[in-house]
């Protein structure tokens, strides 16, 4: 029963964690990919970053969609 009263808590902060690892790594995959794009084909680098800022601000909604409902649901 001691074990038991030591693993007692929230897991919230699991699911804030696992909202702030996701995001970060797509964040990286688009800016990773648009540098790629650039490099390989510099004179598209003006048509294909209004894809990269779209992407970022869809990445970043969801993440924040993420962490507000990690706080809906711990109930705070």
């Amino acid at each position: 029963m001691d074990i038991y009263a030591a693993v007692e808590g929230s897991t919230a902060a699991i699911g804030y964690g696992l909202a702030a690892i996701g995001p970060g790594i797509g964040v990286g995959l688009v800016f990773s990919a648009y540098i790629q794009s650039t490099a390989r084909q510099p004179e598209s680098s003006r048509m294909t970053l209004p894809y990269v800022w779209i992407g970022f601000a869809v990445i970043e909604a969801l993440a924040l969609l993420g962490i507000a409902f990690g706080f809906i649901w711990a109930g705070a």
